[in-house]
This record gives structure tokens, C-alpha cells and sequence, in this order.
């Protein structure tokens, strides 16, 4: 079995070689090449090759030139050193591993492998090989073994930098969208307040001027915007609690149907007075392991959402299904209703910092509601996901957690609204 070199324009999958790119694989500083090419002239061999074990490719130098070669398996290298830096004539397994070494193809008579390492685990070796007869030079092997160690450092360096670099990133784009995201909420909270100190002066200073139908548009006006503001405020501050992670999380077996019973009561009204038939078709006992609260608040938001797009004209349906599966309990809101385009799904579940879509209604939101959502589901273990088609209505899906085998179980007492653990 001998060795198939490849151009490094016929390695088709390098994207799935980080390390070796960090490296600067394809640039003109390749530190790879330099590394073995100094490697060999070090130690008097002839040919090298550098593998990190997760990579697609090892690295073969020879002739002043690196190929890559396509690993056709995946073999374990590492378990050769025995917490040992290199491998030399001198090592206790040295033989086995130098008929590893040929039987996978890489020929020679002589052969110095190291050990790569990023903390302090094995991510690779690198090989110095040639067919010649003399042995290496003890001096030299130890002086390589040293360039080796020096080259791990600088890869943990390189490589530690580099992730704290797209960390810094990320936290830039972060930031930058929490202040543009807190600009519009900020814009949202200053327009109602303007209507209501206005109409709240006018309600002091002018009472005597307006007759009864003038005061009851007003504070029509009043409650319906002081409500508003009062969901915007409290989703703001359900999300910023849920991102600075001070939400108490206390997962209990419960039945579903507890969750959605409630959810039906407290929506019920608003789907009569829409013209909106709300089903639950949740199969009794069926059990989860979640917090009761915040996933009763999850599908609240779901169906609140699905109600507010969906149409008023006597057609429109919200429907809860669930049912157990090997991934968990899905639980599914479908609507008929407006139905979102491709742009709408792929950041539905991001903070908004454009104002919210109006309902078929009129209805106002904050832009948060499905933030928090996805936010409790992740803190119960769960999933979500969302599939729509413009004009003809919305499924969201939450996966959670199947029931334990625990005694903790939430029940609902027969006469009165209350829960108890049993």
C-alpha cells in the first residue's frame, strides 16, 4: 500500500480542516510547510507528514513541496506514545508502530513521530521518515522534539486566539443589535406615553367642555394603550430576566392538558369575539418533564400569536395537538391565519428591532413574545421550530421532555382550580 498524493487544489473538502487553514495552510506563509520542511532539515530525513486526527487530509513533504493525501480511515496514532512526546529507536513500542506506520503506507526504515498536543490532549502527530539505514542522531531527536513541543504551544496559542476572536465578534454584533433593539423599544415606550399625557390633560384641564360619548372615547383610549404599554414593559422584562439567566427553573412531571385547559380559559374570549374556533385536541395524560409556568406562558404566547394573524372571517381555526414520540412530546399550534414568508421564519425567533406586524385586528405587539419563547423552551431542554406558507397559515412545533419515572407528578384537584404535587 503506498501513499496517494494530492495537488492542494484536488482537496475538495480542506473547509473541514481548521486547523490546518489556521495555519495558513493555502497562504503564502504556510506554517505547516515550514514547520516540517525546518523539522527535516533538523533531523536529516528526507520525507514528513503531519496528520491532526479530525481532519479529512494529512500533509506529505517532500522534495520542498506538501501534498495532501485522503485519509481512508480513521486511525488511532496517539495510542502509541504512552505519555511520551515522540516515538524514537528507543521506545518501547517503537517497532509496532513503525509497522503501523508501514502497513498503512507510509514506507521507510526509519522514523521519528511526535506527539501534537493542545491541552494536553493528543490532536495530532507529526512524522520525520526516509528509507536510509543510519539511525538518527540522539542530539537531534531531542532537539526536535523540542521544535515539536514549541510548535504545539504556538498552535494552542493560535487556535485559543482565534476562537476568543470570534467571541469578541459575536459579542460585538451582540451588542450592537441589544442597542439598536433597545433604541426602537425605547421609541415604542415614548409614543403611548405622549397619547396618554395628552389625553390625560385633557380629561383634567377640559372635563367640563366634553359630554359622555367624548370622556368614554377617551378612556377607551386610556385603558386600551395603558394596556399595551403595561405588555410591552412586562415582555421587556420577562425577556431581559430570562437573558441575564435569573428565571428560576423548576421541571416537575405534569400533564399537559393542565397547561393547555388554562391557556383555553384565558383565550377563549378573545377567539369568540374574533370569530376564531380554539381547539384543544392534547390527548389526556399525556406527560411531560418541564416548568409548568413557563411552559403554560409558551403556549399562551403561541396561541396569543396564532389568534392575532389569523382572519376574521368565520374560517379562521387555532388548534393544539400534541403526541409522544421517540424525539419527546410534540406539541403543534396551527393557524390558518396570515402565514409568514422565508425572511419572517428564518428570524422569527430573534429580538425584533423593527416595530412588530399589526394583527388581522389592528392588534399591537412588542416584537418579544416568540424571543421568550425560545428562550424557555432552551432552559426546558426542548426544541422549536416553525413551518409557514404565506396566506395560508402558521404550525409551531415544541419537542419537550417525556415524563420521568419520578413520583413528582402535577395534578389537578377535581373541585377547585388549584394544583398540587402528588
Amino acid at each position: 500500500m503506498s501513499l496517494q498524493l494530492l495537488e492542494l487544489d484536488q482537496a475538495d473538502q480542506l473547509s473541514a480542516c481548521r486547523l490546518s487553514l489556521l495555519l495558513g495552510l493555502k497562504s503564502e506563509h504556510n506554517l505547516i510547510q515550514q514547520f516540517l520542511e525546518f523539522g527535516k532539515n533538523l533531523i536529516g530525513a528526507q520525507k514528513a507528514i503531519l496528520c491532526f486526527h479530525e481532519e479529512t487530509y494529512f500533509w506529505h513533504h517532500a522534495d520542498h513541496k506538501i501534498h495532501a493525501v485522503l485519509k481512508l480511515q480513521k486511525r488511532n496514532n496517539a495510542q502509541f506514545f504512552k505519555d511520551k512526546v515522540f516515538i524514537d529507536q528507543k521506545h518501547p513500542h517503537y517497532m509496532d508502530f513503525s509497522a503501523y506506520m508501514n502497513e498503512g503506507g507510509v514506507e521507510h526504515h526509519r522514523i521519528i513521530a511526535l506527539n501534537i498536543l493542545k491541552n494536553d490532549e493528543s490532536i495530532g502527530i507529526a512524522l520525520f521518515f526516509d528509507n536510509e539505514q543510519q539511525a538518527f542522531d540522539p542530539l537531534k531527536i531531542s532537539l526536535l522534539a523540542e521544535h515539536g513541543m514549541n510548535f504545539s504551544r504556538y498552535l494552542e496559542l493560535k487556535y485559543n486566539h482565534e476562537i476568543l476572536n470570534e467571541l469578541y465578534e459575536q459579542q460585538c454584533a451582540l451588542n450592537f443589535s441589544k442597542t439598536k433593539f433597545f433604541s426602537i423599544i425605547s421609541h415604542d415606550l415614548r409614543a403611548p406615553f405622549h397619547g396618554l399625557l395628552g389625553f390625560s390633560e385633557v380629561l383634567a384641564k377640559e372635563r367640563h367642555t366634553l359630554d359622555e360619548s367624548s370622556v368614554q372615547n377617551i378612556a377607551d383610549y386610556l385603558y386600551d394603550t395603558s394596556q399595551s404599554t403595561y405588555n410591552l414593559l412586562e415582555s421587556l422584562l420577562e425577556w431581559a430576566m430570562a437573558e441575564g439567566g435569573r428565571f428560576v427553573y423548576h421541571p416537575i412531571n405534569f400533564n399537559l392538558k393542565q397547561a393547555t385547559s388554562i391557556v383555553i380559559k384565558v383565550l377563549n374570549t378573545l377567539a369568540i369575539k374574533k370569530n376564531i374556533a380554539l381547539i384543544d385536541e392534547v390527548p389526556e395524560n399525556l406527560k411531560v418533564y418541564a416548568d409548568i409556568n413557563m411552559i403554560t406562558s409558551v403556549i399562551q404566547n403561541l396561541v396569543s400569536n396564532a389568534l392575532k394573524f389569523t382572519r376574521l372571517d368565520g374560517h379562521g381555526f387555532v388548534a393544539l395537538r400534541a403526541k409522544l414520540t421517540e424525539e419527546g412530546v410534540e406539541i403543534y399550534i396551527e393557524d390558518n391565519g396570515l402565514g409568514m414568508t422565508e425572511l419572517q421564519m428564518s428570524t422569527v425567533f430573534h429580538p425584533r428591532i423593527t416595530a412588530s406586524l399589526r394583527g388581522t385586528d389592528g392588534e399591537k405587539g412588542a416584537g418579544l413574545g416568540l424571543t421568550l419563547c425560545k428562550r424557555f423552551i432552551d432552559l426546558n431542554l426542548g426544541k422549536i421550530s416553525v413551518s409557514s406558507k404565506e396566506g395560508e397559515g402558521t404550525i409551531f412545533k415544541v419537542v419537550l421532555p417525556c415524563a420521568t419515572d419520578g413520583t413528582e407528578v402535577l395534578i389537578a384537584q377535581k373541585d377547585s382550580g388549584d394544583v398540587t404535587l402528588a
